[in-house]
């Protein structure tokens, strides 16, 4: 999970936006709230909550680096900080953190506190420890929530965790979008949204000037992402419809000025080597791409030719170069004279990551 010193500065500028939205109607499927969203109604003692810690943190020391050596999975450094993170999370007042120490996971209390308010019971901090060390349940699915850009979203079960590099693709948007005007004006589609943070992401770039479609076949999908834009006010810029890829978007064809999307890309074989957390929790749907992971990206490459209006723009992440460079060679030989100015970008971590272009 993507945190830095400023977690708690983004949980204070985003609630009070979340706090005055409602939850949107007419899902089929109703979001999990995040616990930094729920009501204190939980009184416990501060004894019972350091036993819960020291019980949490002596887990978290029986792990060592097992799950690094196992699959690459998380440390008891990165458990540490999140069983933090999960405590804040939890507490009425996160402020009343400062109260607690917490250095290599030591835990500290000030005897001047008795009681404090739970966001969540004693027995459910407990059985959600457990989860995130036994079943290796994401810690995003555990406190209902990931952070992403300057987003606080939504996220659980079914629905796919947004990850950092794909940050990059609001970015590459929003350089299209300051040389061309017309871009800036006209209607997106995200596709695949998952949580809805790529739609979120460029509907500020667009600034209540353009419009963004963002579509998704999860109905769990459908759900969150309706529920985080309503939670940032942008249910007049982003419309989320539930489909398959361009499916919804018939009314909308050769109308787009833009398409993003970070599709499955993950070959089915790989699937069963991933990260505990990413291969047994997260949906199978958002991650298999076929046989060599290109299914919908080569999907995704035709439809656009009869999607975007021309001079519109394209991004789509990649699972690395080898896709990347696949993905060029098709557009360049196989639908010659659809797409111009391709070019393959590389992510944070130098890996050649997104495809991006314009109709021709």
């Amino acid at each position: 999970m993507k945190l830095g010193l400023s977690r708690a500065c983004l949980y204070s500028s985003c609630c009070a936006s979340i706090a005055s939205s409602s939850m949107p109607s007419l899902t089929a499927i109703k979001p999990k709230i995040p616990i930094f969203l729920r009501q204190p109604s939980y009184s416990v003692t501060s004894s019972d909550l350091q036993k819960w810690h020291g019980w949490a943190k002596n887990i978290v020391s029986s792990v060592g680096s097992s799950f690094v050596e196992s699959d690459n999975g998380p440390d008891s450094t990165l458990l540490c900080r999140e069983l933090n993170w999960l405590l804040e999370d939890s507490l009425e007042n996160r402020s009343s953190s400062s109260c607690f120490s917490f250095s290599a996971c030591k835990y500290d209390t000030v005897d001047e506190i008795e009681n404090v308010m739970l966001r969540i019971s004693l027995d459910d901090l407990y059985q959600l420890w457990k989860q995130r060390i036994e079943d290796r349940r994401p810690f995003q699915y555990i406190v209902g929530c990931e952070h992403w850009r300057d987003l606080v979203l939504s996220v659980q079960e079914g629905v796919l965790i947004p990850r950092p590099e794909t940050e990059l693709i609001v970015d590459l948007v929003s350089d299209a979008v300051s040389n061309n005007e017309e871009l800036g004006q006209g209607l997106w589609a995200d596709l695949g949204t998952g949580s809805g943070a790529v739609a979120i992401g460029i509907s500020k770039i667009l600034r209540f000037y353009g419009r963004v479609i963002a579509t998704d076949l999860s109905p769990d999908a459908v759900s969150v992402a309706m529920f985080n834009v309503q939670r940032y006010g942008l249910q007049h810029v982003i419309e989320v419809r539930r489909g398959s890829w361009f499916e919804p978007l018939k009314d909308v064809e050769g109308q787009l000025v833009g398409i993003v999307s970070n599709p499955p890309y993950i070959p089915s074989d790989n699937i069963s080597g991933l990260q505990a957390e990413v291969g047994r929790h997260e949906p199978r749907l958002a991650l298999d791409g076929g046989a060599s992971g290109m299914d919908y990206l080569l999907h995704l490459c035709n439809g656009a030719a009869a999607m975007l209006k021309p001079g519109g723009f394209f991004a789509f992440e990649t699972n690395g170069e080898k896709q990347c460079k696949f993905l060029v060679d098709y557009m360049q030989n196989q639908i010659a004279g659809s797409f111009c100015n391709l070019n393959i970008v590389s992510d944070f971590a130098g890996i050649q990551r997104f495809v991006t272009g314009f109709r021709q």
